[in-house]
């Protein structure tokens, strides 16, 4: 029996889509090489437009109450504050960071996804493929050595960073490795200040940074100097006092370690996500620095801009066409994030003492500014993500005051989230007007059948099962959200 979807990876993305297309209907395996679930603690924080995602999957609240909010983030030398980012006050119904070990992560997603009646299928591996124009063709062998033959019309790759998927498909990592060492470890501290806020900290010898996780236990990162020939050796939890010793604020005591590791930084991506009936997202399509902690959320948001095209061209509702839009939105969002996390990384390890004291003084300069301190909540909490060139996105009239198309629409208290049904549809905000009521009979499939208030008097708004604005317009202007309407289903 051929298969919708053929999800290869059971990490977050891989469960985030397979458990967003199961919602909308399709059939779906996910299988995993894996004989378990990680038991590391890995990628530690879902950001705001990660958790907003989320709602629309009615799954946020067992993730809410097994981690620790966190509502802002500081950056220091030992003894001087450079900037604090405040996120309590950003426009969404989760400010704040929700600190959560990702292989809590991944158990509760998991059970979101059993929840559909859909089970990851471990110890089964990718052995090869073929596209063709009637689907893709996968060979898979299971733990026991059996070999099986599944028949999918699409293959999605979320098998991380040395992706058999994009190996498979010959496409190039492109990037380069940062020549330099660096350290993590999982463990129990006393004597941190700001306990409940994400601190870095930026000292002469180097930067250290402290991710809380629970009350007593934390992330500690910190760069250890250039990378030799050979891999660096797992640190001690001696090495780590002394790192927090020298570099930290002082009082800081280590014990207890769960996790400790060495790690070298990769900034690698593909230049394309999609290639014929075939799907990278997450880190089998993008890799970075882990600062700003970005990347599991990234590829969380691939999944699941990639989920509800995907249903709607499998239930015949749009045309394929609507897929090239994937990894045009989705690239250049992780082109930015990997920039972003670049510069702060170089940022953060600049050496030489008057390099360092002209970086600290313009910092504190620049984060002094109200307007710079906003910017930066809303790009690490990830509400500024935005898709203003993608061939989804019309803008037909300024409205005073309005959001623009291609922006994350709005959130309101007590609205519905934007695509929380079993079936992706777009949702049309505007006042009732015959053209509308027309528009709904036409696509009773696409749109939802009520309309939902107007951002602003005077405007039209088409917004996205995602929660992004396809179309900005004017009152006046029906005609323009028709025409994208007929475009989608041609």
């Amino acid at each position: 029996m051929k298969t919708d979807v053929l999800v290869v990876g059971a990490g977050p993305v891989g469960l985030t889509l397979a458990a967003e297309l199961a919602r909308y209907g399709l059939s779906v395996r996910i299988v995993e090489k894996a004989a378990q679930r990680t038991d590391k603690s890995k990628a530690l924080v879902l950001w705001s437009r990660t958790l907003e995602l989320m709602d629309r999957m009615n799954c946020t609240a067992p993730f809410i109450a097994a981690g620790m909010k966190a509502t802002g983030a500081n950056i220091t030398t030992a003894d001087k504050p450079i900037a604090h980012v405040d996120l309590s006050g950003v426009a969404s119904p989760h400010p704040y960071a929700l600190m959560i070990p990702q292989c809590d992560t991944e158990r509760l997603m998991e059970a979101h996804l059993a929840s559909f009646g859909i089970t990851v299928e471990r110890s089964v591996e990718l052995v090869e493929f073929i596209d063709s124009v009637e689907g893709v063709h996968s060979i898979l062998r299971h733990g026991d050595g059996q070999i099986e033959s599944v028949e999918s019309t699409w293959l999605t790759g979320c098998d991380g960073a040395h992706s058999t998927v994009r190996h498979t498909l010959g496409l190039e990592f492109e990037g380069n490795t940062l020549f330099s060492d660096w350290i993590l470890a999982d463990v129990h501290l006393s004597g941190v200040p700001q306990a409940d806020e994400i601190s870095a900290i930026w000292h002469a010898e180097g930067v250290i940074a402290i991710f809380p996780i629970t009350a007593d236990r934390f992330r500690v990162i910190a760069d250890v100097g250039a990378a030799g020939e050979t891999a660096r050796p797992d640190p001690t939890l001696a090495e780590i006092q002394t790192l927090l010793d020298q570099r930290g604020p002082g009082g800081i005591t280590a014990s207890e370690p769960i996790w400790l590791a060495a790690f070298r930084i990769n900034e690698r991506k593909v230049s394309d996500y999609r290639v014929g009936h075939v799907f990278l997202a997450g880190d089998a399509a993008h890799i970075h620095s882990p600062a700003g902690g970005q990347g599991m959320n990234t590829g969380m948001q691939d999944a699941c801009n990639l989920a509800w095209k995907l249903a709607l061209v499998c239930q015949n509702e749009c045309a394929e066409t609507l897929l090239d839009s994937f990894s045009l939105e989705r690239s250049a969002v992780g082109e930015q994030v990997l920039k972003d996390a670049g510069r702060l990384t170089t940022i953060a390890t600049l050496k030489g003492g008057i390099q360092q004291a002209i970086r600290n003084h313009l910092a504190s300069l620049v984060f002094g500014l109200t307007p710079v301190r906003k910017t930066l909540a809303d790009k690490l909490t990830e509400l500024s993500i935005g898709y203003p060139e993608s061939p989804l996105t019309q803008q037909g009239g300024k409205v005073h005051e309005g959001p623009l198309a291609g922006q994350r629409a709005p959130i309101r208290a007590n609205e519905p989230p934007v695509g929380g049904d079993i079936t992706p549809r777009f949702a049309l905000f505007a006042e009732p007007e015959a053209a509308a009521a027309e528009l709904v009979l036409q696509y009773p499939h696409l749109l939802e059948q009520t309309l939902r208030p107007p951002f602003q008097s005077g405007g039209i708004w088409l917004v996205r099962p995602d929660g992004y604005i396809a179309v900005a317009t004017t009152a006046d202007n029906w005609e323009r959200v028709a025409d994208f309407l007929k475009e989608l289903t041609v």
